[in-house]
């Protein structure tokens, strides 16, 4: 698959390798088998030739990303909730079930998002639930804007300055992810130890 993405990329101008990677960042939020850090990590490998540069993959991607996010959030915030209180989606989410999940994001939503969106496969649906969960825009964007910043910025710093060769492209997000993952389920871990504390501490 590398070898592919990387012959169709080597095909085409540089500005048509930025668009194509801002819309891979992008369509990760709709369709999240999409592999877009695969894109992002090959196209930051081009850097090294010069083709493209390591700042101006960042800068397509990251606001691509975060675009799309919070087109898919105020989606899922006005068509989202009507659905789910529909009778075909009463089916798939319970009433109660919708509001445990309204007040998980009430209460903890910022960071919740923020430390979601580090987790693979988790990332892309946060943005729907915190639309769904009625989250006020800035609590939902924020922490997406963050995260996606930390994401695509280390992910595309550490490919065009360690990868000098196509194999160890794999090997490289198999390791970033692992490392992002570790950190996210740490930072639960903690969050969940303060939360605890607090209610401890709470007459």
């Amino acid at each position: 698959m590398l070898d592919g993405l990387l012959a169709r990329l080597l095909e085409l101008p540089p500005a048509a390798v930025y668009a194509v990677l801002a819309a891979l960042a992008a369509a990760e939020n709709v369709f999240p088998p999409v592999p877009a850090d695969t894109a992002v990590a090959v196209g930051a490998f081009l850097s090294v030739g010069g083709r493209v540069t390591a700042w101006g993959v960042f800068l397509v991607v990251w606001p691509a990303n975060v675009a799309s996010a919070a087109l898919v959030y105020a989606a899922a915030r006005t068509v989202g909730r009507k659905f789910f209180r529909g009778p075909f989606g009463r089916r798939l989410l319970k009433r109660e079930a919708l509001a445990r999940i309204e007040r998980l994001y009430d209460r903890h939503g910022t960071w919740a998002i923020l430390v979601s969106r580090f987790i693979p496969g988790v990332r892309a649906v946060v943005p729907a639930f915190a639309g769904v969960a009625n989250l006020d825009p800035v609590r939902a964007i924020v922490p997406v804007v963050i995260a996606s910043a930390v994401w695509y910025g280390t992910l595309t710093f550490v490919a065009a300055t360690f990868i000098r060769n196509l194999a160890t492209v794999g090997v490289l997000l198999v390791r970033f992810q692992g490392l992002l993952l570790g950190v996210a389920l740490i930072g639960v871990v903690v969050a969940a130890l303060v939360i605890r504390q607090r209610r401890r501490g709470t007459p």
